[in-house]
């Protein structure tokens, strides 16, 4: 899977990244006359001790009135997530998700789960779209790394703490948002992240650098153009719809006045569909990569 989100290889290597010199994650900076807002494109998961926050970004959590994630930064969001899924992602009693799946692709998942240590008989009893979590989970447990090393706990632990701490959606919100794609799209899905697993285990270290460096034609090419040529209806309601909303709430935001911190995942921040593009669309100021 070719989204930030999730990406699925091995990211040891990446502790040898220091990037382009000078070079730094994107921000994109966004006025008006009174407001002042900063969006930092995430990586989710990341290996633990690594040395990528930007100047820029810890100054602006400094000043921050207000800062926006995906979803809560807390310990009872995780603990909600984890449970939603479990109740929505498991087949019936009688289902087999190898049955699913065409003798290829199954012989494709078991390779994979192999691979990654990650137990077929689980695999079996979830629908596709969390089969394709817990092989990415795999994946991470085999690199060292894991959320507690992702932007977003780094993130909440440096900003101001008299900064009010705002979410775009909620866990239901989010597990809705993978769980109520036609099982066909979730089979094709699944099938793109076993062949990256098993064809590219660099995936991840050609993402991750391109984050490193601050380069967003990169990005946008490793992240969001596969998405948008391999599942149309999955990236409209993943990318396209949800930036939409997104600017809506940050168009409100900026027709008051302060510093804000935006912080969500980087494939939404670069490429026409964008949010910084949807931002200078409505007519701010957008400075950035």
């Amino acid at each position: 899977m070719r989204r930030l989100r999730t990406s699925l290889t091995s990211a040891l290597a990446v502790l040898a990244f220091a990037g382009a010199a000078g070079a730094a994650p994107p921000i994109w900076v966004v006025r008006d006359k009174d407001s002042e807002m900063v969006l930092f494109g995430s990586v989710h998961v990341l290996p633990p001790n690594m040395d990528w926050a930007p100047p820029a970004l810890t100054e602006a959590l400094k000043a921050a009135d207000d800062i926006w994630f995906e979803l809560p930064v807390d310990a009872q969001t995780e603990t909600e997530t984890a449970g939603l899924a479990a109740q929505v992602g498991v087949l019936p009693p009688d289902g087999s998700l190898f049955k699913l799946l065409s003798p290829a692709d199954a012989a494709l998942m078991s390779r994979v789960a192999e691979a990654y240590g990650v137990s077929t008989a689980l695999l079996d009893r979830l629908q596709p779209w969390l089969a394709e979590i817990s092989l990415a989970g795999g994946a991470y447990r085999k690199a060292g790394a894991d959320a507690g090393g992702g932007v977003e706990k780094v993130v909440a632990g440096m900003v101001s703490p008299t900064a009010k701490r705002e979410a775009f959606e909620t866990p239901a919100e989010q597990i809705a948002l993978l769980s109520d794609g036609k099982l066909a799209e979730q089979i094709a899905s699944l099938r793109e992240t076993l062949h990256e697993m098993e064809d590219k285990p660099d995936e991840f270290q050609v993402l991750l650098k391109a984050w490193l460096d601050g380069d967003v034609d990169a990005l946008r090419r490793e992240a969001v153009d596969p998405i948008r040529e391999t599942s149309p209806a999955l990236f409209l309601r993943l990318i396209t719809e949800r930036n939409a909303r997104w600017t809506q709430i940050l168009d409100a935001r900026l027709k008051g006045h302060g510093r804000t911190v935006v912080v969500v995942g980087a494939g939404h921040l670069v490429g026409p569909d964008g949010v910084p593009a949807r931002l200078r669309a409505l007519g701010y100021s957008v400075t950035g990569p």
